[in-house]
This record gives C-alpha cells, structure tokens and sequence, in this order.
C-alpha cells in the first residue's frame, strides 16, 4: 500500500501570533515547504533547478483548521497524491501536533508548468512518465 510523504516542523516563534499559536498564513508556508521537499526527495526535481524551465503553481488550496498549534510543538506533516492528471496533481495534506490531533487538513490542486520561450507566459505542460511513475508511490485515494 501506498504511504505519504512525511517531514517533522516545529512551531517557531516566527509561526505564532500573540496568543502563541500558529498564525494561519504560516501554515501555507508550511504546506509549501512539505511541497517543495515533496518535488526534491521523491521527484528529483528541486525547485532551484525546476524554476529555471517552468514550475508548479496553486491553483486550487481547500483548508480546514482543526485544531491550534502552539509554540514549541512538532508537527508532523504528511502529503499525499489523491488523483493525478494529464499536468496536474490533487494532493491531500494534514498536519498533526505529538498527540496525532489533527491541526490543518485540506487539499491542493497543483499543476506542471512550462515557460514561454521568452518567459513572459506560462502554459499547462503533461507530466512525463517518468514524473508520473514517481507520483503514483504516493497515490492514495
């Protein structure tokens, strides 16, 4: 069976806000890091040398917020694939503190993107078979 991808993030001072939790818009930079690591550990396709070609813009982010997340805790954030298509990927995340209570649930739409030869627009680009072998370790429905 299929597994998430999986990395550990401690809340810092620089997630909380005054009442020393999480800040909701940290938590998207939370969910882009997991993403990033996601393209670079189980794609091979770190995002210094994929930005260079094209990229994997939002184009469609569903956020639940369950639970709050407090200074000090280490969350455990895992990422899966729930359906891949032609040149996008619907991906379910979670984040859950050191009880498994979850704190943020939700799922993101993502789509491969090529540049323009002069940079100026960007367009839908199909995944390789190579890119959707890899995706479909993580697929879980």
């Amino acid at each position: 069976m299929n597994q998430p991808f999986i990395k550990q993030e401690q809340v810092r001072f620089q997630h909380v806000d005054y009442a020393g939790i999480v800040f909701y818009p940290r938590y998207f930079e939370m969910l882009n890091c997991i993403i990033e690591d996601f393209y670079d550990e189980a794609l091979g396709l770190p995002f210094n040398q994929m930005h260079e070609t094209g990229g994997i813009p939002t184009v469609d982010l569903k956020v639940q917020f369950k639970k709050p997340a407090r200074l000090g805790e280490v969350l455990t954030k895992l990422f899966w694939i729930k359906n891949i298509g032609g040149a996008s990927i619907l991906c379910g995340f979670k984040f859950e503190n050191g009880q498994k209570a979850i704190c943020l649930e939700g799922e993101v739409t993502l789509v491969n993107v090529s540049f323009t030869e002069n940079r100026n627009m960007i367009k839908a680009s199909p995944f390789s078979e190579l890119i959707k072998n890899k995706l479909e370790k993580y697929l879980i429905k």
